[in-house]
C-alpha cells in the first residue's frame, strides 16, 4: 500500500515539479566580469535555447565596445551534451583593448535572443546586458600546478519529473581564479566518448546531469571513465588528469519505491 501511495505522489508531482524546469535559458562564461585581453568565452544554451547555440556554426558572434567597435569571436569548439545542453567556445580574432567594457552581440540578432542576453545583477537587483570588462593584463596567472581532482562518490537524487545522477569529485589546491574543466566521459561498454566544459560547485565537480539537464547521462548499469583538463579563462591549461573509472550512479542508488 505504501508503494502505491508513493507512486501516486510521484505521478501527480510530475506536473508541478516539471514547472520548475524552464523551457529555455542561456549561460555565459567567464562568470567573472573582469577578464584579460585574451580571454576565451563559452556560450551555453538549455532546451529551446540550444537552437541559438547551433546557429553559431553559420552566423557571426561579436564583442561590442561602448564606442561601437566590434571584435569578432572565432568559434573554436562546439559540444552537444547528452541532456538538453549545448555549448560553443569562442576566442577573439584579435587582442581586446585594455580597460574596456564589451557587450555580447550576434549577427541577425532576434528580439528573443536580446532578452536572453541579460543576466541578473544581485547588487543592483536588475537584469542587465551580458558584458565583460578587460584589465590591462594580456594573460591571467596560471593555475596552481598542484591542483588535484579526486573521486568522492556517485549520487542519484529522485525528483518528481526525473532524477539527477552524478559522479562527484573533490577539487583540491585550486586557485582563486575561475576554472573551467574540459571533461571527457567514456562509456566502457560501447567506448563512446562525450566531451563538455563544466565548472565546480561548492568545491566539487558534478559529472552527470540534474533533474532537467546536464552534460552526461548514464545507463542503469555499466562502468565509465573520466578525465579532466583544468584551465583558466584564457584557455591556459594544466596537464590532463589520469583516467578515473567508476560505476553508473544508478547501480548504487536506492530506489524511490524502497526496493
Amino acid at each position: 500500500m505504501k508503494k502505491i501511495i508513493l507512486l501516486l505522489v510521484l505521478t501527480f508531482g510530475i506536473k508541478s515539479a516539471f514547472a520548475e524546469c524552464a523551457m529555455s535559458a542561456m549561460y555565459f562564461f567567464p562568470e567573472t566580469k573582469e577578464i584579460s585581453l585574451n580571454s576565451k568565452f563559452i556560450i551555453q544554451g538549455y532546451a529551446f535555447s540550444q537552437k541559438t547555440i547551433k546557429s553559431f556554426k553559420n552566423r557571426k558572434v561579436y564583442l561590442e565596445s561602448e564606442s561601437g567597435e566590434l571584435i569578432e569571436l572565432n568559434l573554436e569548439e562546439f559540444y552537444t551534451g547528452q541532456m538538453q545542453l549545448t555549448q560553443a567556445i569562442f576566442c577573439p580574432t584579435s587582442e581586446l583593448k585594455p580597460n574596456t567594457k564589451y557587450f555580447l552581440k550576434y549577427s541577425e540578432q532576434t528580439k528573443n535572443e536580446e532578452r536572453e542576453m541579460k543576466q541578473y545583477n544581485r547588487e543592483k537587483k536588475v537584469r542587465e546586458k551580458v558584458y565583460w570588462k578587460t584589465t590591462d593584463k594580456k594573460e591571467l596567472e596560471t593555475l596552481n600546478s598542484n591542483l588535484n581532482v579526486e573521486f568522492e562518490n556517485t549520487e542519484v537524487i529522485y525528483y518528481g519529473c526525473g532524477p539527477s545522477a552524478n559522479a562527484i569529485f573533490n577539487v583540491k589546491n585550486k586557485s582563486e581564479s575561475e576554472i573551467w574543466y574540459k571533461t571527457e566521459v567514456v562509456d566502457l561498454s560501447t567506448n563512446n566518448s562525450k566531451v563538455f566544459y563544466i565548472k565546480e560547485w561548492n568545491g566539487k565537480l558534478n559529472v552527470g546531469h540534474g533533474m532537467c539537464a546536464g552534460a552526461f547521462t548514464y545507463n542503469s548499469k555499466g562502468k565509465y571513465k573520466v578525465r579532466f583538463i583544468p584551465m583558466n579563462t584564457d584557455g591556459k591549461s594544466l596537464e590532463t588528469t589520469s583516467w578515473t573509472t567508476f560505476e553508473s550512479p544508478f547501480m548504487n542508488a536506492k530506489s524511490p519505491f524502497g526496493n
